[in-house]
């Protein structure tokens, strides 16, 4: 049983806590920390927690807590974690985990130095759908994976710190595009680094520093293409979306938007529909079960699992301090307007991949392009001579099915 002090008290805390309290059903929120009294009080009375305080330090410190749950904004993340660190607390954290590398490698750094557990709350990387396209794509159903796409958009985030620069340490692209990296980046396999982005991000709609619009190309050491695409403009509700294409095979996710369950109302009567609904009258796209849909229920059971048994989770800190550092590299190619690399000072992956390139001999002579059956039904190939490289169709017979 984990016994959880849970830092913040707004929207993602509560998600946090419908979760916690659900999945493994033995694990318990017992204290809360929020910087406002009456939140910290609202949520200990909702949820049952015997202590609570707008002293984050008295929280992290009280002899009962085995778990430290951080779901603060960016900017106090990293306060956060040095705390855990100082009185040997385990700790897992909300994403993206710094407002940048250079916290985020801090605080990867001061969990490691002070040996406790330390787990990155990247829930879209525990939900069903996919789990299940990652254990197809580990698998080999794909073949070699060529090409990942990610994309979160919605009408903005809850609270009001996310539209302050400082505060958040950037807008959707650091909000969103921390999901859409490491989704991408799971697909194409955590050990080949990132070497490079290409991205375009603008303020298009919101009153804001920071961008509300932006879409950005990783680049692979082994030839593999990341994409994201995030907005806090779309409209219409929440649109999570994957797509996994391989030599092999091709993937496609439609996580909350569009799921199969449709429905018709007035709006008399209605109230909460989905996360980032924008109206409860007329068609509407509910979830089943939102928090589980959503990965919270997975990704708690496997940090506490992991914590338990003295192994990593699928998503660490270190998988964050990399995050981190694509969405660095993509804030400085929308200003510079050019390819920018990933400055990773700390990696743990393979070294020195090139290109892979799969040629598929079809005799000693020709590599296979392509084989199809065309609409007048030709059992055509299209072949590259291996010597002259000269490209060539060869028809081959059709086989009539016996008749018996």
């Amino acid at each position: 049983m984990q016994r959880i002090a849970m830092l913040g008290g707004g929207f993602i805390g509560r998600f946090y806590a419908e979760s916690l309290h659900g999945q493994r059903s033995r694990d318990r929120v017992i204290a809360i920390y929020a910087r406002r009294e009456e939140t910290a009080q609202k949520f200990a009375a909702d949820y049952g927690c015997g202590i609570w305080s707008t002293d984050m330090e008295e929280v992290i410190a009280h002899p009962d807590v085995t778990m430290v749950c951080v779901a603060l904004p960016n900017n106090l993340h990293a306060a956060a974690v040095l705390l855990c660190a100082k009185h040997k607390k385990n700790v897992v954290c909300t994403k993206p985990l710094g407002r940048n590398a250079d916290e985020a490698l801090q605080m990867m750094q001061a969990v490691e130095e002070a040996g406790i557990f330390g787990g990155y709350l990247e829930d879209l990387c525990y939900s069903p759908k996919f789990l299940k396209a990652l254990e197809s794509v580990k698998s080999g159903a794909l073949g070699r994976i060529l090409w990942a796409k990610s994309r979160e958009a919605h009408p903005g985030p809850h609270s009001n710190w996310f539209w302050d620069k400082e505060q958040a340490g950037g807008g959707c692209m650091l909000d969103l595009g921390c999901h859409c990296v490491e989704i991408a980046r799971s697909f194409i396999g955590k050990d080949v680094r990132p070497v490079e982005v290409m991205c375009w991000a603008a303020t298009q709609v919101k009153p804001i520093d920071a961008e509300d619009h932006a879409i950005a190309l990783v680049k692979y050491e082994n030839g593999a293409i990341g994409q994201f695409e995030v907005s806090w403009v779309f409209r219409g509700g929440m649109d999570l979306r994957d797509e996994v294409m391989g030599t092999e095979g091709t993937i496609w996710i439609n996580n909350f938007l569009r799921t199969g369950f449709e429905m018709y109302s007035s709006g008399k009567g209605a109230n909460y529909v989905a996360e980032k609904a924008e109206s409860n009258t007329g068609w509407l796209f509910p979830v089943g079960d939102e928090v589980n849909d959503l990965g919270y229920n997975h990704m708690f059971t496997d940090m506490f699992q992991s914590c338990e048994e003295g192994r990593q989770p699928a998503e660490t800190f270190y998988d964050g301090y990399v995050v981190n550092a694509v969405l660095d590299a993509a804030y400085r190619s929308a200003e510079s307007k050019q390819w920018e690399p990933v400055n990773l000072p700390v990696w743990r992956g393979q070294e020195g991949l090139s290109l892979e390139k799969t040629l598929t001999d079809y005799d000693a002579d020709h590599y296979l392009i392509k084989e199809e059956i065309t609409h007048d039904g030709r059992h055509k190939l299209i072949l590259k001579d291996k010597v002259s490289g000269k490209i060539v169709e060869k028809d081959l017979p059709v086989t009539k099915p016996e008749t018996t």
